[in-house]
């Protein structure tokens, strides 16, 4: 058999990269007169060709040990029928064979293998590779092309990945060394392997040389900054680099890298990382980063289009990931300013102490009007027995309504009357309050000072979005500050305006996060009391967290009480306000019931059929034409209030438990149902085939269910107007 080259096809993957190595350039390779060419990286790509990177895998070996000018001769022997199977690793310095006999009896050195070429027969289907080695050659033959070229690729990179780490372990001129830096990660980047380590491993070189060489100037590490830039758009800096990034921040935070090189990673950070505590690192440079930027000339107007960049245009972010991450750094930061207070609190009170009077009393006075919520006992035997569920919020718009309900469990804590004990207050227990202390005496250094106001602010440019603060609602909610941050006079007074924007908000899901999250820990709602810790309004933000939702979700049965709250809103700015847009609300609601309910209704996760049967028999819904039952914990024994709805033309089952018996229920009186989402609900055949009475169905979405070809066949005969059907993950797709 005649042994021929591959590349005289033009395959471009018989050509090396040849760019050099701190020693200088690579000799060519003797092999090329037989056929085996090296391998240019350049072409690389052109075939377009993916690969993951192999660690081990099962192929066959041959071993010939000669002069290199017989090779021709003994390649084209009999002497390679003789093959080994071997199960190779590829280790980080050499390709070892999980059974150490025969050919691979030794493992194989990277620093050993002068050369990796590909090899092919015109004549036989062997897929190989060549070896060179010092006194032989290592033959490696796979059972497709496809797998020859990932073990040709994954072994090119093994090995140049090994001859980097010996080079840049000893740098000798950072000039040189630069270039190197450059070149490699130009390999990383051209390389037609797909696998996480490929860009990490050149990261990880280049974090252990710089954490190796401390002394280098401020030019040179903006240099290896700069080369490194390309890797970390799609990756993020390992440990010891944001390590690096952190000591640059710091001592350059003016620098153009900060903003050129650092802000997109420090976005792909954000947007992408789903857990700080297993990198801590990395959110020690994010918050090191948004420091840098306040220090520029425009400081926080820099920090907010940061911000602003990481929202986005539109009303909602489309990374769910930034707001967490977001506050994690807030908090971390916000901590980081307290830690010389925290180390020394042995002795130091707690917030109940303080509350209670540890601290010199203050000579504030008790606001007039609240000393009239006093509620007799009538009224707090009628709160503590309260349990049915209330409805949460109620946005109008249009002709378009939001509601939210909420469980009897949920409202039960917040309204039961403790009697006699020593727990934290309730709702009704904080309405009387005495007044309080003065907050502890704590005074930042000037650092702990700056980073202490940056973060506040960022804490209060994410309360300003409406689709966040839902979110951030929900993650202040216990409270996640040190006790000595929240006697501190001046963090609570500017957090005062992120509650504000809490207790404004007209849903429920933000403004119900001011109470505390259980029994024995205060919340929001204690501690801006009056007589509270952070309070220094004299109950003007009380008033506007808490009066207002007693009257809106008709907490309070008692007339003579509603007209108790009612003046002391009154008597504020902010909670005359806010009595304002309650009454403007509630006259909107009616007006909308008047005229036959909402077109449209949304329904939040997790609500029941009892929830369903409580809204829909709350009002007027004669005029709702779409209905979102998505992602709840409704059943087919909703269907019996569904099907009163007599203008309902579209109906959003996705991802509940509604089965075949409601199907057969709306089948019968929803026959004008034009719309209907059924993915990943459990019905069946014998629910479906009850559809093909619905006549005016025009889109069916049958998704992820049980579906059978027939029974589609049978819908599809059916229902003439079908036009989008979707059945996708059934047996009839």
């Amino acid at each position: 058999m005649d042994l021929t080259s591959s590349s005289g096809g033009g395959d471009p993957r018989q050509i090396e990269e040849t760019k050099p190595l701190l020693g200088g350039d690579v000799p060519a390779p003797e092999g090329t007169k037989m056929g085996a060419v090296p391998c240019r990286r350049a072409l690389l790509l052109c075939n377009g060709m993916r690969y993951k990177l192999l660690q081990e895998g099962d192929i066959q070996v041959c071993v010939i040990r000669h002069p290199r000018t017989f090779l021709s001769k003994i390649l084209t022997s009999k002497f390679l029928r003789r093959w080994e199977p071997h199960h190779l690793t590829l280790a980080d310095n050499s390709l070892a064979s999980a059974t150490p006999t025969g050919y691979m009896e030794n493992s194989v050195s990277y620093s050993a293998i002068e050369d990796v070429q590909l090899l092919s027969w015109e004549n036989a289907p062997k897929y190989c590779l060549q070896l060179t080695i010092p006194g032989g050659t290592v033959l490696l033959q796979a059972a497709n092309s496809y797998l020859r070229d990932q073990w040709f690729h994954s072994l090119q990179w093994k090995k140049k990945i090994y001859k980097y780490k010996k080079v840049l372990s000893n740098p000798s001129r950072w000039e040189v060394v630069l270039k190197e830096i450059r070149t490699l990660v130009d390999m990383a980047l051209t390389s037609p392997l797909q696998d996480d380590s490929i860009n990490q491993a050149p990261l990880e070189i280049v974090s252990k040389l710089l954490s190796e060489n401390t002394n280098l100037t401020t030019q040179e590490h903006e240099n290896i900054i700069v080369a490194i830039a390309p890797l970390l758009e799609n990756n993020h800096p390992p440990p010891d680099l944001c390590e690096f990034f952190c000591k640059h921040c710091r001592e350059r935070p003016r620098s153009m890298v900060v903003i050129e090189v650092f802000t997109p990673v420090v976005q792909r950070i954000l947007k992408h990382n789903m857990d700080f505590g297993k990198c801590p690192r990395l959110r020690l440079f994010t918050q090191e980063y948004i420091l840098a930027l306040n220090e520029l000339n425009a400081g926080m107007e820099v920090v907010k289009k940061f911000i602003q960049s990481m929202h986005g245009p539109t009303g909602h972010c489309p990374h769910p990931r930034v707001l967490p991450n977001l506050v994690a750094v807030c908090l971390a930061a916000i901590y980081s300013c307290y830690e010389e207070f925290i180390n020394s609190r042995d002795n130091s009170p707690s917030l109940k102490e303080i509350r209670n009077g540890c601290q010199q009393p203050c000579d504030r006075k008790p606001t007039l009007p609240l000393r009239l919520l006093h509620p007799s006992p009538d009224l707090v035997s009628q709160e503590a027995t309260l349990s049915e569920a209330r409805l949460k919020s109620v946005v109008v718009a249009s002709s378009e309504i939001h509601v939210e309900v909420e469980p009897a469990s949920t409202a039960k804590p917040a309204l039961t009357a403790s009697a006699g004990d020593d727990n934290e207050p309730n709702l009704i227990d904080c309405l009387m309050v005495s007044p309080a202390c003065s907050t502890m005496s704590i005074e930042l250094g000037p650092q702990a000072d700056r980073t202490l106001g940056c973060y506040v602010e960022i804490l209060k440019l994410l309360s300003d979005y409406d689709d966040w603060r839902p979110s951030l609602a929900s993650l202040l909610q216990p409270i996640p500050f040190p006790k000595e941050a929240l006697a501190h006079e001046k963090f609570t007074k500017e957090l005062k305006y992120v509650i504000q924007r809490f207790a404004e908000d007209p849903r429920q899901e933000v403004h119900s996060c001011l109470l505390s999250v259980r029994a024995g820990k205060d919340g929001w709602f204690q501690l801006y009391s009056p007589g509270g810790v952070a309070c220094d309004d004299d109950g003007e933000l009380f008033a506007s967290m808490i009066l207002c939702l007693m009257l809106e979700y008709n907490i309070i049965d008692n007339n003579d009480t509603q007209l108790q709250i009612i003046s002391t809103l009154e008597s504020t700015g902010v909670g005359k306000r806010m009595y304002e847009q309650l009454c403007d609300r509630q006259r909107e609601l009616k007006e909308l019931q008047r005229k036959g309910g909402p077109t449209r209704l949304t329904l939040p996760s997790k609500s029941t059929d009892a929830d369903l049967a409580r809204l829909l028999s709350s009002g007027s819904f004669g005029n709702l034409e779409n209905l979102s039952l998505a992602f709840t914990n409704v059943t087919s024994a909703c269907a019996e209030h569904l099907i009163k709805l007599p203008s309902l033309k579209q109906l959003n089952l996705w991802s509940t438990q509604f089965g075949d018996a409601g199907l057969r229920l709306l089948s019968e009186h929803l026959t004008m149902l034009q719309v209907l989402n059924l993915c990943e609900t459990p019905v069946t055949d014998a629910g479906l085939l009850a559809l093909s009475s619905m006549k005016s169905l025009c889109s069916l979405n049958m998704n992820s269910t049980k579906l059978s070809a027939d029974t589609y066949e049978d819908l599809k005969a059916k229902l003439p107007n079908l036009k989008e059907v979707d059945v996708r993950y059934t047996e009839a797709w």
